[in-house]
Formats: C-alpha cells, sequence, structure tokens
C-alpha cells in the first residue's frame, strides 16, 4: 500500500479537510479541536471519505477492521461493511460488560491518559487488521490499541485516521515503531 495519491484522491483529501471544523481553545486553552461532525453530516463528504479508505484498502487481504473508541466506532464499521468484513471495536476501560474476558492498555494522551481495551476472542492469531480512528495527536491510542492486536497474535497491516496532527508528533512516533500510516488530510499546529 502505497501512500502516493492520484489527482482525484488528492482533490477528495482537500475536499474533506476542507469540511473539518476547528474550534478554538477547546477541550481547554491553546488546543485547537478538529471536529469531523460536519464531514458525517455531509453525504457527499462522508461517502468521499468512505471510498477513499475503500480504495486504500480493497486490495489489502484484510480479516477484519477495527475501530478505537468513539469516532473509530463510527467510521470502522462503515469500512468494514463496504469491505465485507467484520469489525473490531477497541474500547475505553469499563465499557465492556463485567463477565466479558478482556485485555487492556494504558497510554499518556495530549492531556491527560487512558486506558483501552479488547475482548480476548476478538481476533485470531494471524489476522491481518487495520486500526481506524478520527486522528492522530500524540499516537497513545493508536500504539494501545496496535498492542492489544498483536497481543492476541494479529498482524497490524496499517493504523488509518481522518486527521493527522503532525505537531503532536504522534505519526512520527507510530512510523518509528514500524506502523504504517495513512491518514487522509492534516493539520499544522495544536
Amino acid at each position: 500500500m502505497s501512500q502516493s495519491l492520484s489527482h482525484a484522491q488528492l482533490d477528495a483529501a482537500r475536499f474533506i479537510q476542507e469540511r473539518v471544523r476547528t474550534v478554538e481553545n477547546w477541550p481547554q486553552p491553546s488546543v485547537q479541536f478538529h471536529d469531523i461532525t460536519p464531514v458525517l453530516q455531509d453525504r457527499c463528504a462522508l461517502r468521499t471519505l468512505i471510498d477513499l479508505f475503500v480504495q486504500r484498502y480493497i486490495d489489502a487481504k484484510l480479516n477484519t477492521i477495527a475501530g478505537l473508541d468513539a469516532r473509530g466506532f463510527i467510521i470502522g464499521p462503515i469500512l468494514a461493511y463496504e469491505l465485507s468484513l467484520g469489525f473490531v471495536p477497541i474500547r475505553k476501560k469499563g465499557q465492556a460488560a463485567v463477565q466479558d474476558k478482556t485485555i487492556s492498555q494504558s497510554y499518556d494522551l495530549e492531556y491527560g491518559s487512558a486506558t483501552v481495551e479488547i475482548h480476548e476472542d476478538a481476533c485470531k492469531p494471524g489476522d491481518r487488521i487495520v486500526i481506524v480512528d478520527d486522528l492522530v495527536a500524540t499516537d497513545g491510542t493508536m500504539m494501545a490499541g496496535k498492542i492489544l492486536l498483536e497481543r492476541l497474535g494479529a498482524n497490524v497491516v496499517e493504523a488509518a485516521a481522518i486527521i493527522d496532527l503532525p505537531d503532536l508528533v504522534g505519526s512520527k512516533l507510530l512510523r518509528e515503531a514500524g506502523v504504517p500510516l495513512y491518514t487522509v488530510c492534516e493539520f499544522a499546529g495544536y
């Protein structure tokens, strides 16, 4: 899977980026929140976004798509459906039923820390999986998802997100850790 994009894909990526809303000083001062809600609300933008991901992964011989809580739960199942694959949720700690057997992984955020967990039977050893989320900031959530899937024996083929915030160096850290990364667009700054 090459990162080089056709002119049509570049135009589609610009179309998506233009629809992402930036909210200044939220959730705290000096932070810019990049809101994908306008992309989801616009049927043409949502279709374009999903088509970009489908084109990327149609021939990747994947077994499933994994989505990170919470916005990966929006894009991931749609992508899985379009590719005729199953979907694996990687949840915030405490969201699974008490009797469910899970494994967990903690990580740092831009402004705090968190833990995600996955069912022990979420995938099989050797499964080829793409992890999906809305954005890559510091790399914590994607890296935690990768670690969980690999603990279950899966092969994380790639991490995918709508937005990259390269100034927060998460995409760089993921690539340095050997995780291929595909993002649709990027925003400078925090």
